[in-house]
């Protein structure tokens, strides 16, 4: 079982900060570096660039400090008793600067593990092997996924900037052309690149966030359905309860009825 020791998620020291660690924690160390830093690696002295991350041993040299200020990092130390075998089978390297293709998902996840520490329950240690383990697999699977595929290592870092901007206005209809004029991109090879990077076709894609936000207003408002549609970027209240009907079985309606559980 993994153990966390220790969280914490965007840490900014503003005057810059060293750490100086010559035999190493005495615990595995994830650091993701959301700012330029300079480490010690292999005996050198090197520049690593924000938006990478590294996975420490227990004993390895521990050395890094902020390039420029602000200084700006997200880590967490724990341990693990099966280490070696776990992270050789996801391929995953220790001591390594590894590029963090999708550094939004990593700063999130470290948030969500620093709850998980700070919450009490009798499966809190479960709830915390298993999410830190996901966590890993999921960096392993989006690192295989990019680095094995020359094109989508190109664009990887494009559409993701696209998917974030799309999952942050669920109120905006994006067409597919609009789209792909933002990455000046043919309409199919835009669409083409979309489905291969994220397994879903975009418009698909699009929709699930729209209705996704939805939901959350169904269950957490007392907003009429029109309203909640109009939010979404629907045009109108029919169109909104039919494509929620197909895509989530249920009508708006029923769902906030659903979500609401039963009457005490």
């Amino acid at each position: 079982m993994i153990q966390l020791k220790r969280c914490g998620y965007n840490v900014i020291h503003p005057e810059g900060f060293t750490i100086d660690r010559p035999h190493g924690s005495g615990d595995y160390l994830f650091l993701m570096f959301r700012s330029t830093m300079e480490i010690q690696l292999q005996g050198q002295t090197i520049i690593a660039d924000k938006n990478t991350y590294i996975i420490y041993k227990k004993s390895s040299l521990q050395f890094y400090r902020g390039a420029g200020c602000p200084m700006i990092h997200d880590w967490f130390h724990f341990e693990m008793e099966d280490a070696e075998d776990f992270f050789s089978q996801l391929n995953l390297p220790f001591d390594t600067l590894i590029r963090a293709h999708d550094p939004f998902y990593i700063s999130r996840k470290v948030n969500d593990i620093q709850l998980e520490h700070l919450q009490t329950g009798s499966f809190r240690s479960e709830i915390i092997d298993y999410t830190i383990r996901c966590f890993f697999m999921k960096l392993s699977d989006i690192r295989n996924h990019v680095e094995n595929h020359e094109q989508i290592s190109k664009y990887y870092d494009q559409f993701l900037a696209l998917r974030n901007e799309v999952y942050n206005s669920p109120w905006i209809w994006f067409t597919v052309d609009q789209l792909a004029e933002k990455l000046r991109l043919s309409r199919s090879h835009f669409q083409h690149m979309y489905k291969q990077i994220f397994g879903i076709p975009v418009m698909v894609d699009v929709i699930h966030n729209r209705l996704g936000y939805a939901s959350y207003l169904l269950e957490n408002t007392s907003y009429p359905v029109s309203h909640i549609a109009s939010a979404c970027g629907y045009e109108n209240s029919v169109h909104f309860m039919r494509q929620f009907k197909k895509f989530v079985g249920l009508t708006p309606s029923q769902f906030r009825v659903k979500s609401a559980g039963p009457v005490p």
